[in-house]
């Protein structure tokens, strides 16, 4: 039997996967903060373990790790937050702090005791977000954080090669989650979790270096990306004027 631990699996993106691999056949070590999720997830799903830990905390992660026995065939960090910064003017130091702890430091704490723990042969998946393909107004302070977590998956990819673990950066398009139904703005080709769930886990049975979804919408933006600089700045400032409008 497989065994895989996820982050964040008590909502979003991460229950689903949970679920899914579950399904399938693997042992799942579903991680959260939400105890009674994490029992729900457990007593609803055979195959489920549960580890409550909040990743911002470096001696919770440390904890939970002396609890896993054994070795794991895939690490899934997909714990996240998503706040907004409004006025860069008022700039908000407080929740940029937040953002990059939760989105990012986080990141080093799970992969000091948890890399570790996968065995050769093994996968690591590192969920960014498609906001690191462009600077987006008020993505302050979350874009920072994924375009981060974007440089340090593609770093491993290289430097674990040697120990025979591949790497693979997940990148998604806006996906419907508790988390984005906060969004007061249109989201365009938003998928279903469970879409996400079935392209994550395909693209990680080819072992892909880069999971990307929907590809119609990644595939602008990866497109404006390639722009030269003074094209993207007009689109942008667009952008910002029609968000001020529209407030």
């Amino acid at each position: 039997m497989k065994q895989v631990l996820i982050t964040g699996a008590t909502s979003g993106i991460g229950e689903q996967l949970a679920i899914d691999y579950a399904k399938s056949g693997w042992q799942v070590f579903a991680c959260g903060r939400n105890q009674a999720k994490l029992n729900e997830l457990a007593s609803q799903h055979q195959g489920i373990s549960t580890f409550r830990f909040d990743v911002t905390d470096a001696d919770a992660v440390k904890d939970a790790a002396r609890l896993l026995s054994g070795q794991i065939d895939l690490l899934i960090l997909n714990a996240g937050n998503c706040e907004y910064i409004d006025d860069p003017m008022r700039f908000d130091g407080s929740l940029f702090e937040r953002i990059i702890k939760v989105n990012l430091i986080s990141l080093g704490y799970c992969l000091e005791h948890y890399l570790p723990k996968i065995r050769k042969g093994g996968q690591l998946a590192i969920v960014s977000s498609s906001a690191a393909f462009l600077p987006f107004p008020r993505a302050t302070a979350y874009g920072t954080t994924k375009a981060g977590a974007s440089y340090l998956a593609k770093t491993l990819s290289i430097e674990l090669a040697r120990y025979n673990i591949d790497v693979s950066l997940v990148n998604p398009g806006f996906v419907k989650t508790p988390l984005t139904d906060k969004n007061g703005f249109e989201m365009p080709m938003r998928v279903s979790v469970d879409y996400a769930s079935n392209a994550i886990i395909k693209g990680l049975e080819k072992r892909k270096r880069e999971i990307h979804f929907p590809t119609k919408f990644t595939y602008i933006l990866k497109l404006l990306a390639a722009l030269p600089d003074p094209i993207w700045r007009y689109i942008a400032n667009k952008m910002v004027r029609a968000q001020q409008a529209h407030s």
